[in-house]
């Protein structure tokens, strides 16, 4: 009596993970371009203008990190 087995190995085929890979870079390549956007914006500002607005100069990055990357 013979018997086989069908092994289905979706983790492991290798174009799937480049593809999963490239898309991961085309994200974080995004990400960063938006970050550097928002952090050059707020940078443009007058201290009046940050000062009207509540923010202050040395929160600029970590504003726009937070805006990016946790919104």
């Amino acid at each position: 009596m013979a018997h086989t087995t069908a092994l289905a190995h979706g983790g492991f085929n290798l174009s799937a993970r480049i593809a999963k890979f490239v898309e991961g870079l085309k994200e974080t390549r995004t990400k960063a371009i938006e970050y550097h956007r928002t952090y050059n914006e707020l940078q443009r500002l007058s201290n009046r203008e940050l000062d009207d607005i509540g923010l202050r100069r040395c929160d600029i990055a970590d504003i726009a990190r937070e805006q990016v990357y946790f919104s």
